[in-house]
């Protein structure tokens, strides 16, 4: 293939320089680093290694950003750099979830899905891609692909589609209670406490705070937060969402010690002491 356009990855070198500041002198202390920046903890125990995942992608330095940023959260994973081995990897290796690039040298990745699903291999698979047309999506989701990510894209939201494919596919119940840095949510009783006192929020707002909550110290990008709480597509550069975080903030974060804003990525809720 030919060598990709420095802008179609522009978006995933913003979060691989974040990534890896964690690797500087200046940052010796990994543990400490991901507190400072946002990002989960490399804590094995948390997330069980034997989540493997495939990434199949032909872009070498995509390829690595990818990798690197999945093991630093704990999977084990691994590469194949076209189309052909990742069919044979697949074949031979139970893996949890693929993320699959669709434009692969030889066998590509939409053949490559649907080969796997031919032979019944039932892991999720998450398309990436530079093609960002609804018809080019119809087309992953209809060669068996369970999500399509665009390029560029963030890693944080890369990880987060990732993990909701890997929930839905192992059907692990999500909670209904919530809590994180004194705020408690009862998904049931649409009650929201901060510090044991409640406060009223708008259904925007608790949504938008469910979805905080449920990825604690963890960055979400706009793109995210629109999906997950429009559950449809706005333009990016709207400011709806700094709209509805600000009004957020007001009732559960007023001394800005809760959520973080990541320029150029997104917001982060802390998870606290």
């Amino acid at each position: 293939m030919a060598a990709p356009d420095s802008a179609k990855i522009r978006g995933v070198f913003l979060e691989e320089r974040i990534f890896r500041r964690l690797d500087f002198p200046e940052f010796n202390d990994a543990t400490r680093a991901r507190a400072t920046f946002g990002f989960p903890s490399m804590n094995v125990s948390n997330q069980s290694v034997s989540v493997r995942i495939l990434v199949v992608e032909d872009d070498a330095k995509i390829a690595s950003f990818v990798v690197k940023g999945l093991k630093q959260e704990g999977y084990a994973v691994d590469h194949a750099p076209d189309g052909d081995t990742g069919l044979s990897l697949a074949s031979t290796t139970p893996y949890d979830a693929a993320v699959v690039d669709v434009m692969l040298p030889g066998l590509d990745g939409l053949s490559l899905v649907k080969r796997l699903r031919a032979n019944r291999a039932d892991m999720p698979v998450l398309f990436l891609s530079a093609r960002s047309s609804v018809e080019d999506r119809v087309k992953g989701l209809q060669a068996g692909g369970d999500d399509y990510l665009t390029k560029p894209f963030a890693f944080a939201e890369l990880s987060a589609r990732l993990q909701a494919l890997i929930r839905r596919s192992t059907r692990t119940p999500e909670a209904t209670r919530l809590s994180v840095n004194g705020v408690e949510m009862d998904l049931v009783a649409r009650k929201v406490t901060v510090n044991g006192a409640l406060v009223e929020l708008q259904p925007r707002e608790f949504s938008l705070l469910e979805y905080l909550l449920r990825n604690p110290g963890r960055p979400v990008t706009k793109t995210m937060i629109l999906e997950h709480v429009w559950d449809y597509s706005f333009d990016p550069q709207t400011n709806v969402v700094d709209v509805l975080m600000h009004r957020l903030r007001t009732k559960i974060d007023p001394d800005k010690t809760r959520i973080e804003t990541i320029r150029g990525v997104g917001y982060v809720f802390k998870r606290g002491e």
